[in-house]
């Protein structure tokens, strides 16, 4: 049976798999960084590397050169490689049947349940059309039923202690566990659900008298190791790899610290040598801390009329240009710091200093007119000529968290600007301008003295004649310190991710009921159509079974409270529902609940690691409510029969259904649903599906 179910989900994910040959959805994204991966280019992603090192393996390792753009939905692979990695999401894909398959046949012990799960993921139109594409996905939830299998078998390993089936099972939840959390953070409501059952576990051991404190010291060791330390030794060491592969400056480099852009080849810091120490006279350029922010930039145009003072625009600005250039001077001398007749004399902590513009010639300067777009800031100018001003253009320099000498460390140094007559601190906002600001962004003083990232800077290009040159390499970050980075700079990024432009996103009471589909290719008559939707009947039957169970789950648990004498018959089916249902509640509870406390965009997609566990909730369910049935109607001579009949009207109505709504994952070309002649003529049952 576990063959067949094996051969079938293989055979529904690999049909049709070239089609269409060309880019669809995500592909764009993930099949362009897994062509990074094949150029060893650095890029910046919201997610931790591995799905995508996976996705680039299989590429390369299938004949793919990365020589493909992936630009846009739409554009044909024409010769190039694309069935590698494709193929490679497929086979992931195709083992989630067989894991809920076992998972279930362990948690019920019923072949009939673990049969109704198969059939309900096999013939999932939404879990089929996820698995055939250059997605993470796929990866994801393979490495999520993984773990929540080998967890199960662990658990059944439970009489057995310290045997070597119990060991693995053990072992290969933790390396489960490092490759969920490796693809996506969500990886982290498996973990969570590992975790509470370890918990339990460990609380039921313990107050086991029979077990001495040193067994149950010993079983906790085992979880350590097995379930903290070896998953997170695997996490760090696809870092350690995504580091050492991605050696070449790419796209990603500007969202990084300028330390950490001195490691990769190509970027204008790598093994580039400059004075350590800033000096006045030095002409430097000053980056932002907060990602995607840039350098400090100004250039000849000026404010419009009605937007504070009609003086010249300073905004920041994400690539590298000699507008970003600025030289530090005193801020009570006009004398040249360069010439040979004076000594050096370096920058420190404190100092009150002025910023001139080394293309205009104009001082970075401040007033109590207000921002153009961040009400309640200030407008930050170049003003002035040849470096003469006024007192708005002095600023006190200080580093955050000094440790130790007063001195300002290039790329190292984290400092503030503080404007010595408002007493504002130098920061951007983040927001864009408009087409007069060329869509640059916004530099602010903000009167609001609270540290955070918008307001801290490092100096990055240092040019000092009369100081001596340093090698970079010197300064570049450690392991710990890019990997502490790359974390700080992937939260954020996830925590700002907006819509794009008509692109449809939804909410998370949508997902459950199948509101809103996906468009992934095509839109009209003439295109190939494929539609992200999961298959009405299933999910719908899913969202059913999750009411009847906390129904159902509540009657028996009050029942069994109140001391209830259940036939011996009733009462296994009872624990049945109860410890292995409850399991796969609590999955899809973690998995599905924590999206409504999010504030990025959300899209259809982000269901389907909990619509796993909702199907598995249903497999278990409908098996033990028809078995309980058929027990209570035992008089009656067909009483035996209600089990089967029950389970083939399921298996055979969620078959029809996928027979009706197969088009939208294998795709659709011809008249839209509303047309009597199309494929999905009368199945658009609800007006939000857009197909």
């Amino acid at each position: 049976m576990l063959a067949l179910v094996t051969l079938l989900s293989f055979a529904t994910r690999f049909h049709r798999l070239a089609e269409p040959p060309h880019i669809c959805w995500d592909e764009t994204h993930f099949g362009k960084m897994g062509s990074y991966y094949i150029n060893r280019t650095f890029f910046f992603d919201v997610h931790p590397p591995l799905g995508k090192m996976l996705i680039g393996l299989a590429g390369y390792l299938s004949g793919y050169d990365g020589t493909f753009l992936f630009q846009k939905p739409g554009d044909k692979y024409e010769h190039h490689s694309y069935m590698g990695m494709r193929g490679f999401c497929a086979f992931l894909g195709s083992w989630l049947v067989p894991f809920a398959y076992l998972t279930v046949l362990d948690l019920s012990k019923s072949l009939s349940a673990a049969l109704l799960t198969a059939a309900l993921l096999t013939f999932d139109t939404g879990c089929l059309t996820l698995s055939q594409y250059i997605l993470l996905d796929p990866i994801l939830m393979f490495f999520i039923m993984a773990a929540m299998l080998s967890m199960v078998k662990y658990n059944s390993c439970a009489n057995r202690p310290f045997s070597a089936p119990w060991w693995f099972w053990l072992s290969l939840t933790g390396v489960s566990l490092a490759g969920a959390l490796g693809v996506k953070f969500v990886g982290l409501f498996i973990i969570l659900q590992v975790g509470l059952n370890t918990i339990a576990d460990l609380w039921y051991l313990f107050g086991d008298l029979s077990l001495s404190l040193v067994t149950v010291g010993k079983h906790l060791t085992a979880r350590v190791l097995c379930l903290i330390v070896l998953p997170l030794a695997l996490y760090t060491a696809t870092f350690a790899v995504h580091f050492m592969v991605l050696s070449k400056s790419g796209p990603g480099d500007g969202f990084f610290s300028s330390a950490f852009q001195a490691r990769l080849s190509g970027n204008n810091l790598h093994n580039a040598s400059i004075p350590e120490h800033l000096a006045y006279g030095s002409v430097i350029t000053v980056k932002n801390l907060r990602m995607a922010i840039g350098y400090l930039h100004s250039h000849r145009h000026l404010y419009p009329e009605g937007i504070g003072a009609r003086q010249q625009q300073v905004t920041t600005y994400l690539h590298k240009d000699y507008n970003n250039l600025w030289i530090i001077k005193k801020h009570n001398t006009n004398s040249d710091p360069l010439d040979p007749s004076f000594p050096v004399e370096f920058v420190r902590h404190g100092d009150i200093i002025r910023l001139e513009h080394k293309e205009t010639s104009r001082n970075l300067h401040s007033h109590y007119h207000e921002a153009p777009l961040t009400r309640k800031h200030y407008q930050v100018t170049g003003y002035g000529i040849n470096g003469t001003g006024d007192s708005n253009d002095f600023w006190r320099i200080e580093v955050v968290n000094r440790k130790f000498g007063n001195r300002i460390k290039v790329l190292r140094s984290r400092i503030r600007l503080i404007h010595l007559v408002t007493g504002c601190v130098l920061g951007s906002s983040g927001k864009v301008l408009p087409k007069w600001g060329w869509e640059q962004l916004e530099v602010t003083c903000t009167p609001y003295l609270k540290e955070t990232l918008n307001s801290i800077w490092n100096v990055e290009d240092h040019i000092n004649p009369k100081l001596p040159n340093i090698s970079l390499n010197v300064l570049q970050p450690s392991f710990p310190e890019i990997l502490l980075e790359s974390h700080m700079v992937m939260i954020r990024g996830n925590s700002g991710l907006k819509p794009k432009d008509n692109e449809f996103t939804s909410k998370p009471w949508h997902w459950p009921i199948n509101y809103q589909g996906l468009r992934f290719s095509g839109i009209n008559d003439t295109d190939f159509r494929v539609y992200l939707l999961g298959n009405p009947v299933v999910w719908w039957l899913n969202l059913l079974s999750i009411a009847l169970y906390l129904l159902s789950g509540s009657i028996i648990a009050i029942a069994i409270q109140r001391g209830a004498q259940l036939p011996a018959e009733v009462a296994g089916l009872s624990q049945v529902l109860l410890r292995g249902g409850g399991q796969v509640l609590l999955g899809w509870t973690l998995h599905y609940f924590p999206f409504f406390l999010m504030g990025r965009v959300l899209y259809f997609h982000h269901y389907f690691p909990a619509m796993l566990f909702s199907s598995m909730l249903t497999g278990i369910l409908w098996d033990t409510l028809l078995r309980l049935c058929a027990w209570g109607l035992a008089s009656w001579p067909l009483a035996r029969g209600i089990h089967v009949v029950g389970i083939l009207s399921l298996l055979l109505g969620t078959t029809y259904s996928f027979y009706l709504f197969h088009p939208l994952a294998y795709g659709m070309v011809g008249p839209l649903a509303q047309d009597p002649q199309s494929p999905m003529a009368g199945l658009r049952w609800l007006d939000s599906w857009d197909f």
